[in-house]
């Protein structure tokens, strides 16, 4: 091992990477990796070790035997107890790494869970393309529509206290959508139930954009900051097909859902959802809309990506009167704990209070097949074998070759990203970037920040990357 470096070189190298280790972190890595240079796992980059101190040469010789000992410690320990989640991890790690780079990612974090044993993660990338600054586990992220699925819990936990039924109309705790049209009937006939599974004939955008020149529309609210905003639009809103008899995919409907936690509950939406779930599973990271202080340096910036061109969008955004459906912000790291939640553990009593495991269960109960007639199939829509999803409340439901998977996808301001879930594994994975592929340049000269913004449904990553957890990472926590 060669570690005679003058204190001028020690100096120079550290300048040139923050993420060099001091002594005492060399120390422990000498440990575990005896080389000259350090793998950092999770951005697969090397990391010099640059040891100092008066005292290098007399801890150098005490190093070296102890380095040996912890060495075969470490590696009998290993050997004893293989991890699946490292097994898993492994498998993915290529696969992560090519896709997104082939899709021209500026940054993006994957985190793996099974069972008890601690989650693996990976990151990619950058931050942001012009400070170049590494993507971390405590990058934070817009998760977008995975959102809907808390929303979804929060009903649940309202419904199991006794202060709803999924079969109440809407109406009942939202009056401002007695001015919506129905050609099909009363508006009573619209219920929780219906918005929970996107079949209330609701349309998808929750504002109706309208644009006449796509190179200058900077000047439109990126969401509706207000609910004033959208109840005004309300009487300019109709119900496309008899509520129940199919799905159509619906922000707007998550919207009325957050409505009707606020007004039953009494807390803002993202008060509730913090004091409720948030708190419960110790996501600490977590939160809605712009970071708090002591988090804005963990910020991810987000991009379109048309061809070559990148196109920044709304950086560190409020998703105003829309955070029921879009608004969660968090590293992968706290949405692990989010993912393992979901896969259960039997006797966490913690778990039980923030929902009842039969509660989840009836939730990831298909009640109708996903599709939209005309559509290609999206990371949402598409099936496996030419089946379509079925969807639940406030998650879809994926049947591969018998094996139930659950799962949500979200898409926002640039931000694509995954839950899937293998409840009778117990494993679980996220999966997040910060670049939306478009795909093909489009004919317009330039994009402009948009909130809505999904991937190209022919070259969508996740698609591709939820096969390989499916058929090849999944498998080994068996």
């Amino acid at each position: 091992m060669h570690f005679e470096i003058r204190k001028q070189e020690r100096n120079s190298t550290r300048a040139q990477d923050p993420l060099a280790k001091s002594d005492a972190q060399c120390l422990l890595l000498d440990a575990r990796y005896p080389t000259g240079s350090r793998l950092r796992a999770s951005e697969g980059r090397l990391v010099p070790c640059v040891y100092d101190g008066p005292m290098f040469s007399y801890v150098r010789s005490c190093a070296a035997s102890i380095a040996v000992v912890a060495l075969y410690s470490f590696a009998a320990s290993i050997g004893a107890q293989p991890t699946q989640n490292k097994v898993g991890i492994e498998v993915f790690r290529p696969h992560f790494r090519s896709v997104l780079e082939h899709h021209g990612i500026v940054g993006g974090g994957f985190a793996l869970v099974h069972d008890k044993a601690p989650a693996e993660t990976l990151v990619f990338g950058e931050m942001a393309s012009d400070s170049h600054r590494p993507i971390d586990t405590a990058s934070a992220y817009n998760w977008a529509s995975i959102t809907k699925t808390m929303t979804a819990i929060a009903i649940l936990q309202l419904r199991d206290r006794g202060k709803l039924s999924l079969d109440d109309p809407a109406v009942r705790y939202i009056p401002e959508l007695r001015e919506v049209h129905d050609p099909f009937g009363s508006i009573d006939a619209i219920t929780i139930r219906h918005l929970l599974t996107h079949s209330a004939g609701f349309r998808n955008p929750t504002w109706p954009w309208d644009c006449d020149d796509s190179k200058n529309c900077d000047w439109q609210p990126f969401e509706p900051a207000k609910w004033s905003q959208v109840a005004a639009m309300l009487p300019y809103t109709h119900i496309a097909f008899a509520p129940g008899t199919r799905w159509s995919y619906s922000n707007l409907g998550y919207v009325f859902l957050g409505q009707i936690i606020e007004r039953l509950s009494g807390d803002d939406f993202e008060v509730y959802i913090d004091k409720n779930i948030l708190k419960p599973l110790g996501m600490t990271e977590s939160y809605f809309d712009r970071a708090p202080y002591f988090l804005e340096s963990h910020v991810s910036a987000s991009y379109l990506r048309a061809g070559a061109n990148l196109t920044p969008q709304p950086f560190n955004f409020d998703t105003g009167i829309t955070t029921s459906n879009s608004g969660l912000k968090a590293p992968v790291t706290d949405m692990a704990k989010y993912a393992r939640f979901l896969i259960g553990e039997p006797g966490n009593s913690l778990y039980e209070v923030v929902l009842k495991r039969s509660s989840l269960e009836e939730a990831w109960t298909g009640v109708l097949p996903v599709a939209e007639p005309g559509q290609p199939a999206t990371a949402y829509t598409a099936g496996a074998n030419g089946t379509p999803p079925m969807m639940g409340l406030g998650f879809f439901i994926l049947n591969s070759k018998g094996h139930r998977y659950i799962y949500h996808d979200g898409d926002q301001g640039g931000f694509s990203s995954e839950l899937l879930i293998d409840p009778a594994d117990h494993c679980a994975s996220v999966l997040i970037v910060n670049t939306t592929d478009t795909g093909a340049p489009p004919a317009t000269p330039e994009l402009h920040p948009q909130s809505n913004t999904e991937p190209d449904a022919k070259t969508d990553l996740r698609q591709q990357l939820r096969t390989i957890l499916i058929q090849q990472v999944f498998p080994t926590a068996k």
